[in-house]
């Protein structure tokens, strides 16, 4: 789950007043690209960015949080250079839905077109998507991308006026991390997401290798993948120490504290001497590049829409790094760890692949029990935005501080996402679950867990989601055959106060794994007290600190499970130096 700051009730209320106006607005806007970015007709997002201050290019400043400026967005298909697209108040928008709504004044004003490719799927569909470009699917940030530079605009919706914005700038490509001693990458193409895409994929991985590992060329060694959000290179690890003299003015207004990078900076460096230490173990580290044409992380499992992900990682591309790297290629030696996102991986994965895994460490996972689907019960509830009720209508809240206060609703949120695209395009949170989870449609497209405009659920749809990716249903459902393959492997961490009510699943999950028997599934499951989002088991550290210790938070534990639970004639000494 991507970790952003969110808009207020009293602002949604106040945004949805402000949209039931009843005015027609003249209010467009024109928008072409240049030849010179390319002759070819073009499939995409058009959004239309606004923006009332220029301490950034608007494109940089949406997103569904306080801070948030304007999008309104459109789909557009077969675009020619010269062709000129009108944005008008049919356009979907947010935070303020209808363009006949912006307030008169004057604003910085951006168009930029998120490009789709076509893709002709295995399964006989056609679609259209935005193909990750080595960014990890950021719509404002991805190479390729056609954008105009910002420019000041007097705007006033009631009058009959057209704006032109031509788009004639290109978004350049990414670099390429370079290996260090340390940090090693590696890319292969998959023929399983090749086939299923009907063009050439690719996953890719960067590799902590361990000190000494050139020196010991008849170790081989444990596997760790830790799960996360797509990682541009291996994050947390420097073997640099912050420059004493590095600014600490900047303000982290998650956690309350000043100079908040500089403390990451030095992390990473802790991180490397640790590492590099006599006494630390002696492991293979592992964050995967596994971006997809609808978000920067593919959740690490096979998907009716998105395709053989978990295949793809667990069939070419583990045992090419641990060919290359040594690794043992046993599932005794294998482990996997993450938060949010990550942590949800952890475990399925675990649980999609049993022989595979020796252990999994799932901190603050993404809903592992779709009852508690952050606050809504998808086999229950009607309407994902608000409440049953016969006479109030109270939405539905989807962001708290470790306080409670509400800070995003259900409706905000995914309204967000609408207006940067539709299909389940936008690269956003609850679109991807809707990728990963749902049956595939007769359009090729993710079927709707919701309506996304009232959020009305579909319950065939919250079906097909149980029987495969709701985490504790399935383990209820298989414990006969799954328990004895996961005993002593199952271990999860969540705050009780996690920014997006993700505890809740973890209540009911845990309540399942204290009743299970032959066997009883002996692993961990912890809370912490009053923590937010991301924590990860540390009770003697805040959360600003334990969130950058993954690595070391378990590999300790590893190590123990590795010792106790490894096979007669394991090689328990090859990789102890």
């Amino acid at each position: 789950m991507k970790f952003e700051r969110f808009l207020p009730l009293v602002f949604l209320l106040s945004l949805q007043c402000s949209d039931s106006a009843d005015t027609n607005s003249l209010l467009k806007f024109s928008f072409s690209f240049t030849k010179e970015l390319s002759e070819q007709a073009q499939d995409g997002r058009l959004l239309l960015l606004l923006s009332t201050n220029d301490k950034a290019e608007p494109r940089f400043q949406i997103n569904d949080g306080l801070e948030t400026q304007l999008v309104f967005g459109v789909d557009v298909d077969g675009m020619k250079p010269g062709d000129e697209i009108v944005v008008d108040e049919s356009a979907f928008g947010f935070p303020i839905q209808n363009l006949k709504n912006i307030p008169a004044g004057d604003y910085f004003v951006q168009g930029l077109i998120n490009r789709y490719e076509t893709f002709n799927l295995k399964t006989g569909h056609t679609v259209k998507l935005p193909p990750d470009q080595g960014e990890g699917q950021q719509w404002n940030s991805k190479p390729g991308n056609f954008y105009s530079k910002p420019t000041k605009v007097n705007i006033d919706p009631t009058k009959n006026e057209t704006i032109k914005v031509v788009m004639d700038q290109k978004i350049v490509p990414v670099k390429e991390p370079e290996d260090t001693k340390y940090v090693k990458h590696i890319k292969v193409q998959s023929k399983l997401l090749s086939e299923f895409y009907g063009k050439p994929m690719f996953v890719g991985a960067h590799v902590l290798i361990p000190e000494g590992f050139d020196e010991h060329p008849q170790a081989h060694y444990p596997l760790m993948i830790y799960h996360g959000h797509f990682p541009k290179d291996f994050g947390g690890f420097s073997t640099e120490p912050p420059d004493p003299k590095m600014d600490t003015s900047d303000y982290s207004a998650r956690f309350g504290i000043y100079g908040y990078n500089k403390l990451q900076k030095q992390e990473a460096y802790n991180f490397y001497k640790q590492w590099t230490s006599k006494n630390f173990p002696r492991f293979l580290v592992v964050e995967i590049q596994h971006a997809t044409p609808y978000y920067d992380d593919s959740y690490a499992v096979n998907s009716a829409s998105m395709g053989p992900w978990g295949d793809a990682i667990m069939k070419e591309l583990l045992p090419e790094i641990e060919s290359k790297f040594r690794g043992i290629g046993q599932g005794w030696a294998r482990f996997t760890y993450g938060g949010s996102t990550g942590g949800w991986e952890a475990l399925a994965v675990q649980m999609f692949y049993p022989d595979e895994f020796n252990g999994c460490f799932a901190a603050c996972p993404d809903p592992i029990d779709f009852r508690a689907f952050c606050l809504v019960d998808i086999y229950k509830d009607k309407n994902a935005y608000w409440y049953d009720s016969e006479f109030k209508k109270l939405p539905r809240p989807a962001h708290r501080n470790y306080l409670g206060q509400i800070q995003n609703t259900m409706q905000e949120t995914n309204h967000y996402e609408l207006a940067l695209g539709t299909h389940s395009r936008s690269g956003q949170q609850w679109d991807i679950w809707e990728a990963v989870y749902s049956p595939q449609g007769e359009d090729g497209y993710p079927k709707r867990i919701f309506n996304k405009e009232t959020g009305e659920i579909d319950k065939s749809v919250a079906e097909y989601w149980k029987e495969h990716f709701d985490l504790r249903y399935i383990l209820e459902r298989d414990w006969k055959t799954l328990g004895p393959k996961l005993e002593g492997k199952i271990h999860i961490y969540c705050g009780d106060m996690d920014n997006y009510y993700l505890n809740n699943a973890v209540y009911l999950m845990e309540d399942f794994l204290k009743k299970t028997e032959s066997p009883f599934y002996k692993g961990e499951v912890d809370y912490g007290d009053r923590a937010e989002h991301c924590w990860n088991g540390d009770h003697n550290n805040p959360n600003y600190i334990s969130r950058l210790r993954y690595n070391t938070q378990y590999l300790p534990k590893i190590l123990k499970r590795i010792e106790e639970s490894a096979p007669k004639g394991a090689d328990l000494k090859s990789w102890k130096y």
